[in-house]
């Protein structure tokens, strides 16, 4: 049987030494390392994925995903929401007591009692609040009296078809304490002060407003004294600054 050359080195080359030697160090080091480069591309491709399956999701019918936006103001649809104010304001007396004007300032605390009830531009919820003065200065012609009021009994109703600016309505009540008599002399230190007013809170935050309100206000002894000419009209004007904690 004749052999070619090249079958020959074929199989002479497997008896010998080297070629094993070179062989087995291939065997060893010349394989090649697995890639991560598809580990990478696998792991882009699921991160990528991820917001179109949500977005998809959003959009399938009959899924529910909460995209519902928080609320402008504080005060709509706000039953159970805390009202805490600061405020500063000053008025002048009407009529014959137009050379008398005031200066007050003090807080506010109220709370949303119901929901909101109505569908037309009067649509709104019912607030309780109270108000602490502790200044209280009455300009009288014949010089400054200094004292305090508290107003126990504020009924508000806030208008919150809007939900940037809210108007509001209330009716108040409550009580001036002088350390003289006013409006001097022989009345009392002691008034009654009821009143009507309204205003805005206008929502920079959810949570935050400015206030303006304009009030009209009676000073009434109710005959404590020995005269009750008291203040029969009198125009307040107000600013002030709310801070709102609704609940959870």
């Amino acid at each position: 049987m004749i052999l070619s050359s090249s079958k020959l080195s074929t199989h002479f080359a497997l008896f010998n030494p080297v070629s094993r030697r070179a062989n087995l160090l291939r065997s060893c080091f010349g394989q090649r390392r697995p890639s991560l480069a598809p580990s990478f591309a696998l792991a882009a491709c699921l991160t990528l994925a991820a917001p179109i399956r949500a977005q998809q999701r959003a959009a399938t019918p009959g899924v529910s995903v909460d995209v519902s936006p928080q609320p402008a103001n504080s005060l709509e649809d706000g039953r159970g929401t805390w009202d805490l104010g600061a405020f500063l304001g000053g008025g002048t007396g009407a009529g014959k007591s137009s050379n008398t004007q005031f200066l007050f300032a003090g807080g506010r605390a109220g709370r949303v009692l119901t929901p909101d009830v109505g569908r037309t531009f009067l649509r709104g919820n019912f607030e309780y609040a109270v108000e602490v003065m502790p200044v209280y200065t009455v300009f009288t012609p014949t010089g400054a009296v200094y004292g305090a009021s508290i107003k126990p009994i504020i009924l508000r109703w806030n208008f919150t078809s809007n939900r940037r600016v809210i108007p509001y309505f209330h009716f108040a009540g409550g009580v001036l304490f002088t350390t003289s008599d006013v409006p001097p002399p022989n009345t009392s230190s002691v008034n009654f002060t009821p009143q009507l007013g309204g205003g805005i809170h206008w929502f920079v935050r959810p949570e935050r407003s400015i206030d303006f309100g304009v009030d009209l206000v009676h000073h009434s002894n109710a005959s404590l004294g020995d005269h009750n000419p008291g203040y029969n009209a009198s125009i307040f004007f107000s600013v002030g600054y709310s801070w709102y904690k609704r609940r959870r």
